[in-house]
């Protein structure tokens, strides 16, 4: 076996005997590295971590964390991992200081021990001010920080981030990002994330694995992924969509229809579009709108799903979740 910090050949979750959430994905990331499960909720994101962190139990499959068994090891496993889920799981009528002396007695820490890393915890998350405020009156940021710093009282060589900002403003979210950054640069943390936030998985993780319907259908770094899918991304718009397709087609393109426009890529689109565009206008049809652009992860999202992520719907149960977690977040 691999002596990544979390291996999965396989790992398959069916519910009810018929609904695949999870379907036979291999994942390895190594020791120290950020790691982002990319896709819409829906996807099976959570299901994959509620599998490696031992919550839910594999249908099929193998899965190691740490080196131990998910399935045959469990209290191995959840010795060595912290978790923050989606949902916010803090007590409300308690203070923060209050949550992170309670989880600290779940794992079993000495009191004096308990004490100097709650109170690490709550400088480096910026919470020291109001570690005697009950959570209630808490905002959304300071919830999730909140949150992260539970997932870190057991020091743990993996953490586990489910949707770490969801629900937050482009602000709180960036805030959110500089912690996970200072753990992987102080702790040397592998740290294993899920987001549907594309530009988020772009910048801060080091590989990227893309999931869709149950699957995973692409793993690589930022920049492999997006050179994967070739060249240049061009946007047109036009009067007549179906005779550009064919014209686009003739000449070996392989339109995508989106928002009313056709996507497609071109090798070198300095030198590959005018002569695309003599061929549309010769033939009669408009180009009212161009744009070209290199590729992005939404193109490589595309490219690989044949969908663009804000599109994909989400699953009944995830968006009862989301909804529940933006609630709190504005309450």
């Amino acid at each position: 076996m691999s002596g990544a910090a979390i291996l999965a050949k396989g790992l398959t979750k069916v519910y009810n005997g018929r609904l695949v959430a999870v379907d036979h994905i291999d994942l390895e990331v190594e020791e120290g590295e950020i790691f982002a499960l990319l896709g819409p909720n829906g996807a099976g994101k959570t299901t994959t971590i509620g599998m490696l962190t031992t919550l839910i139990r594999p249908t099929e499959g193998k899965a190691y964390v740490g080196g131990h068994d998910v399935a045959a090891h469990p209290d191995q496993v959840r010795r060595i991992i912290g978790v923050v889920p989606q949902e916010y799981t803090a007590d409300e009528d308690l203070t923060g200081w209050e949550n992170l002396m309670f989880i600290a007695r779940l794992y079993g820490i000495p009191g004096a021990e308990a004490r100097r890393r709650a109170e690490e915890l709550l400088e480096m998350v910026e919470l020291s001010r109001f570690a005697r405020t009950r959570v209630e009156a808490y905002s959304g940021g300071m919830r999730r920080r909140l949150e992260i710093a539970m997932g870190l009282i057991n020091s743990p060589r993996i953490l586990f981030l489910d949707e770490p900002t969801l629900g937050l403003d482009v602000q709180t979210r960036t805030a959110i990002w500089s912690y996970i950054r200072k753990l992987k640069e102080e702790y040397g943390m592998t740290i294993f994330f899920t987001t549907h936030y594309m530009e988020e998985a772009d910048q801060y993780a080091g590989r990227i694995a893309i999931m869709d319907r149950g699957k995973i259908v692409k793993v690589g770094t930022p920049r492999e992924l997006k050179e994967s899918i070739g060249g240049d991304v061009v946007t047109l718009s036009v009067d007549d969509g179906a005779a550009a397709i064919r014209v686009l087609r003739s000449m070996g393109i392989e339109p995508r229809e989106y928002g009313g426009s056709l996507v497609f890529k071109l090798r070198d689109a300095s030198t590959a579009l005018p002569e695309v565009l003599r061929a549309l206008m010769s033939s009669g049809i408009q180009v009212r709108r161009m744009e070209v652009s290199e590729p992005t992860m939404d193109e490589v999202y595309l490219e690989y799903t044949g969908r663009r992520l804000r599109d994909a719907q989400a699953s009944s149960e995830e968006v009862f979740a989301l909804r529940a977690t933006l609630r709190r977040a504005r309450s």
